[in-house]
């Protein structure tokens, strides 16, 4: 059986987005879009208005009596469990019975006749509460005596001690890097649909449909083959949308069940805000010590999480800070330590890049930290720490790294994007002394690729091929955007060797691929593409087989063509020989599987091989600032980025181009603050700031390596690009940082906090002018 690549939905082609043209029409359904059926009610949530407390009264009297209130749910209403814990720890209660634990918690949900109706009430109701003492960042927590929420990780290799007494050199410092608000377009949304028997239909907008299944299951006290969930797209989910999407899909599948009609439950985005966890923020202090050259010896970290009053996703997420905290450098002698804190605020949950990030940033730090104490430039001082040949291909989980590809793609990039002479042109332009300093850095990024709860690490698809030659694909992975069903498609379409139009992309459900795996850890393609192949191959087998011996060929002059099949010298066209092949009763239909080899983890030893590969790239950024007033932008960005061979080359460009600009936009403008009550004041686009187009580089050059090719065996030998790009962004905001050190002749490290607003980049000038 031959296979010829020329068919025009092949993979690594650019293709375009398969909603594309309904995206920017509007034409394209979302959950608030599915036509509501008659007698359609609305949910609201009604919260807590204090950060810590007992429950003495709670008089919902009021809210029942409203206008247009149908019913009240209390966690006395839910049937099941009154648990939504994503990890099984029965800490996350979909209504609290007695202890409210942040600012904003859900306490009821109203359900009306309409929205509005609902909104309205849900303000009515009159709560008594004993206030008690709150925490709301980790360190307070800590100092409070607060417990951590999960497990901490300790992964160390070597001896640290050793590694220090040696070390010429020593830095200890510590650094705060906020947390992030996933600021999708579209929220959190929920519409319940109740069935006979325990039967009951869910379309959310959820990165996560088996879990947000379970769940349900979970709360209304029924097994899960009663819940059906299905997903057609979103709008934006970034992780936000794996756990958190949870609360509203029981509220609305517990009110339809126990109304029997259907209800829907959509918050405003100020309510969406405070109600659902966001990136976590850290407390890190590291220790480094490095000898003459810039080397180091020795590094021990400490990361401390605002984790929220529930465990959510916080141990791993914390855990692969620590993964990460190496980036793509080589530490002889290692001790990192989580500390995920529980604290008085919502519970924290995934976020693109899934504590990757935070770890990075880190890594990049103290590589800053190192080229000012001994004058370097900073990219030096990282190529002569990055990973190397045996002996310093170790990372801090004992995985080797076999596939780095780092040093190529730095020196690539540092030269097309002509870093050493322009840093050069920007040290003597800032030795004028004027208020404008500018700064320039290229970073890179090593990205660790599964996920690190391995059973995750599994995907299923189905496709039928009608009798008519057209094809229908559905898998376990959701569209958030991303290009996921596209991808796909293409690598279906490839299989066939037909065009990619004949490809029908179904909605994501329950119904049609069970227990699937969460769309996240960048691994979307690799697992669901993968899925999706094996069911392609095990139909073509029969179609070969049935070919062979139809016309008394050997298998091997069976040969898929461009809309065709050929079989010895009779070429067939492609929808006339499935309906032969259907005629002859040949079964053309199969569901796929796939699970990632050779991965595996020990979390208590901390030693392992959790990630199948490794995902690069490199960022340089250039940065002007006013010192007068800190405010900053981003005057040119060149990328040189590793995804394999790409599935489809645009949209691998434009998730790169998208993440950078959101990473960018958690270390300069996305800043998250909580006043002393406890209360979430950054809560809508009015007061949190995500990037605009004006803030994207004014020159911004995006580049796929387009030599690589992923050494193991994923789909097509491509790499995931959803998350590692995301880390590109620190390349602005190291940059930033050598602009600030500019005023005191890079003799210190500016030590700027994150994120980088204009407020304490003039704040880190003054500092260093006045020499504190």
């Amino acid at each position: 059986m031959k296979d010829m690549h020329t068919i025009s939905g092949a993979v690594s082609k650019d293709r375009i987005h398969d909603s594309a043209t309904k995206h920017v029409t509007g034409q394209a359904e979302y959950t608030d879009d599915i036509a509501e059926p008659w007698g359609t009610l609305h949910a609201y949530l009604g919260v807590s208005s204090v950060a810590h407390g007992r429950i003495r009264t709670m008089d919902l009297s009021a809210v029942r009596a409203a206008p247009g209130v149908v019913d009240v749910l209390t966690a006395e209403d839910i049937p099941g469990v009154n648990d939504i814990s994503p990890t099984g720890r029965h800490d996350e209660p979909v209504f609290p019975t007695k202890l409210v634990e942040y600012h904003g918690q859900p306490l009821f949900a109203v359900i009306a006749e309409s929205r509005d109706a609902a909104r309205r009430a849900a303000e009515l109701a009159e709560i008594d509460y004993v206030v008690l003492p709150h925490a709301i960042d980790a360190p307070a927590a800590e100092a409070a005596g607060m417990p951590m929420v999960t497990d901490p990780l300790t992964l160390q290799r070597g001896d640290v001690a050793t590694g220090q007494a040696g070390a010429a050199h020593r830095v200890q410092a510590r650094m705060v890097v906020g947390g992030q608000d996933h600021m999708y377009l579209e929220g959190h949304i929920a519409f319940a649909i109740p069935g006979e028997d325990d039967d009951v239909i869910v379309h959310c907008s959820t990165q996560h449909p088996s879990e947000a299944q379970h769940m349900v299951a979970h709360v209304l006290g029924v097994p899960s083959n009663a819940v059906t969930v299905n997903v057609r797209r979103m709008g934006g989910g970034f992780g936000g949308k794996e756990s958190q999407m949870n609360i509203f899909c029981a509220v609305a599948a517990v009110a339809a069940k126990r109304l029997n009609r259907p209800v829907k439950i959509r918050p405003d985005r100020d309510q969406d805000m405070t109600a659902t966890g966001k990136r976590h923020d850290f407390v890190i202090d590291y220790d480094v010590a490095f000898d003459d050259d810039g080397c180091i010896q020795a590094v021990e970290g400490t990361f401390a999480a605002r984790c929220g009053y529930s465990s959510d996703l916080s141990g791993p997420v914390t855990d692969r800070a620590l993964f990460h905290a190496d980036n793509a450098y080589f530490y002889p002698h290692v001790r990192l330590v989580s500390r995920p804190q529980k604290t008085n605020t919502v519970s924290n949950t995934a976020f693109r890049g899934f504590g990757g990030p935070q770890g990075v940033i880190v890594a990049e730090r103290m590589m800053e930290e190192i080229a000012y104490t001994l004058g370097k430039d900073p990219l030096d001082v990282r190529k002569a720490n990055f990973y190397g040949e045996a002996g310093r291909d170790l990372t801090p989980y004992h995985q080797q790294v076999e596939d780095n590809v780092i040093g190529r793609v730095v020196d690539e990039l540092e030269a097309s994007a002509d870093y050493r002479a322009r840093r050069a042109e920007i040290i003597a332009e800032n030795a004028k002394g004027g208020i404008m300093r500018r700064g320039i850095a290229l970073t890179p990024v090593k990205f660790g690729i599964s996920f690190t709860a391995t059973w995750y690490n599994q995907a299923g698809a189905l496709i039928h091929v009608y009798n008519d030659g057209s094809i229908h694909l559905n898998h376990g992975g959701t569209e958030m955007g991303q290009g996921l069903n596209t991808k796909v498609a293409q690598v279906v379409a490839d299989a066939f060797q037909v065009d990619f139009e004949r490809i029908k992309i179904t909605k994501t459900t329950t119904e049609k691929v069970p227990n699937t795996s969460a769309t996240a850890a960048s691994s979307g393609s690799d697992l669901n593409g993968m899925a999706a192949l094996d069911a392609a191959r095990q139909i073509k087998e029969r179609l070969v087989a049935f070919a062979a011996e139809s016309r008394k060929v050997a298998p091997e002059q069976v040969e898929f063509l461009p809309n065709a099949v050929k079989i010895g010298e009779e070429v067939l066209a492609f929808d006339t020989f499935i309906r032969q092949a259907y005629m002859a009763r040949v079964h053309l239909s199969a569901a796929g599987f796939y699970k990632t080899p050779k991965i595996h983890w020990d979390r208590a030893a901390g030693k392992g091989r959790p990630f199948y590969y490794y995902a690069y790239g490199a960022a340089c950024s250039e940065v002007s600032i006013d010192t007068l007033t800190g405010e900053y932008r981003v005057e040119r960005t060149d990328i040189l980025h590793d995804v394999g061979r790409s599935l489809n080359p645009i949209l691998d460009k434009g998730q790169v181009e998208g993440a950078f600009i959101q990473g960018m936009g958690w270390l300069t403008t996305e800043e998250l603050w909580w006043d002393d009550a406890g209360r979430l004041r950054t809560h809508a686009p009015s007061t949190y700031k995500i990037p605009l187009a004006s803030d994207r580089p004014r020159v911004f050059n995006v580049d796929l390596a387009d030599w690589s090719e992923n050494r193991e065996m994923t789909i097509k030998r491509s790499k995931a690009v959803g998350e590692p790009p995301f880390m590109l962004g620190i390349s602005v905001f190291e940059a930033l940082s050598m602009a600030v050190a500019s005023v005191a002749d890079y003799k210190v490290c500016p030590r700027l906090d994150a994120p980088a607003t204009p407020e304490r980049v003039l704040m880190a000038v003054d500092r260093l002018k006045a020499g504190v």
